[in-house]
């Protein structure tokens, strides 16, 4: 049985509904706020939950590091997506099996307060079988609070 096929744009926002759905993201509270085929946002909002320092009301490290994951993840496997001729459900399950963080550098700038976060992910390099995006994340008074540089197998 052959699967409708899919336009990028319906593929890109099918990847990144999967991400959004992984129960841990929800846990996180992650939410689309702006998307193209180069750079992505997602929000989410500081609760309990989050926090690593109570005594600070800072967010945990962990929790920062994964953030700034999916953000950079899902914006590779997004721009690897242009590359797939043929594009419906079934065609997907492939690359989504192959896809990985083979690495993840974190700098933490800065204490992780704030009330809401905007992590924003971004190319720098795509290539056939690895791709690189630099993620960043800011608080709601965009202050700066940490940068990170992923390496993604994209196929």
């Amino acid at each position: 049985m052959n699967t409708p096929a899919l336009t990028l744009d319906d593929a890109q926002k099918l990847i990144i509904g999967k991400y959004l759905q992984m129960q841990f993201n929800q846990l996180l509270g992650l939410e689309l706020l702006s998307f193209d085929n180069t750079q992505i946002k997602l929000i989410f909002n500081n609760k309990s939950q989050l926090i690593g320092n109570f005594e600070q009301q800072i967010l945990h490290g962990g929790v920062i590091a994964a953030v700034l994951d999916v953000a950079s993840s899902v914006i590779c496997f997004c721009n690897a997506l242009s590359r797939i001729t043929s594009l419906s459900k079934e065609a997907l399950k492939d690359p989504l099996s192959a896809f990985a963080t083979i690495d993840l550098n974190i700098n933490y700038l800065r204490p992780g307060r704030g009330k809401k976060f905007i992590a924003s992910g971004k190319i720098i390099r795509t290539g056939n079988k690895i791709s690189v995006a630099r993620a960043e994340l800011h608080n709601n008074e965009n202050k700066h609070i940490a940068t990170g540089i992923a390496t993604c197998l994209v196929g």
